[in-house]
């Protein structure tokens, strides 16, 4: 085990020399390069920053206005038949919206439940089986200036209720009710 702490510590270092070894040895100078891919980078998060400022606002604007409880108090009774957690339920919903909000919301449920409650190892194991989606399809196809995203939307939705399902069973076969 110690071997694997080892190697993570050292990995980041090691990546980073190998490519500015390979850079070197390939006759690319390897600062302008960088600092010319920072400079690109830049430019991105600028063209991006309205989005992300919009998400966010939207966020916000569905916590505080109690839109998240209302969703959730409608949703209760549709799915109270298999035992899914009421609690996890605004978890589930905003984990695709927003990476950031859904990580609130899991400290909020690992200070009223405990992270090795029922409830906590769900809210774990879902935000590592599921994705932002919102905000994921909006940084890479607003960077690369995508208008049509066709099956995407579709298809991240239902890995994510695919995630969410999962995690929960896994919850249950893993650590038990």
């Amino acid at each position: 085990m110690k071997w694997i702490l080892v190697l993570s510590s050292i990995m980041i270092p090691l990546v980073i020399i190998s490519v500015i070894t390979y850079g070197l040895l390939q006759g690319i100078n390897v600062y302008d390069a960088f600092a010319e891919g920072a400079k690109d980078g830049l430019k991105i998060v600028v063209r991006l920053l309205p989005t992300l400022i919009g998400l966010m606002m939207a966020v916000g604007m569905l916590r505080t206005s109690g839109a998240l409880d209302g969703i959730t108090r409608l949703i209760s009774p549709i799915i109270s038949w298999t035992n899914f957690p009421e609690e996890v339920i605004p978890i589930a919903l905003m984990r695709s919206v927003s990476a950031a909000a859904s990580v609130g919301l899991i400290l909020d449920a690992f200070k009223m439940y405990g992270p090795d409650s029922f409830i906590g190892r769900l809210v774990s194991i879902m935000f590592g089986c599921t994705e932002t989606i919102f905000y994921t399809m909006s940084v890479y196809f607003m960077t690369v200036k995508i208008k049509e995203t066709r099956y995407t939307l579709p298809g991240a939705i239902i890995a994510t209720f695919a995630g969410i399902v999962a995690s929960y069973y896994l919850t249950l076969w893993i650590f038990g009710a």
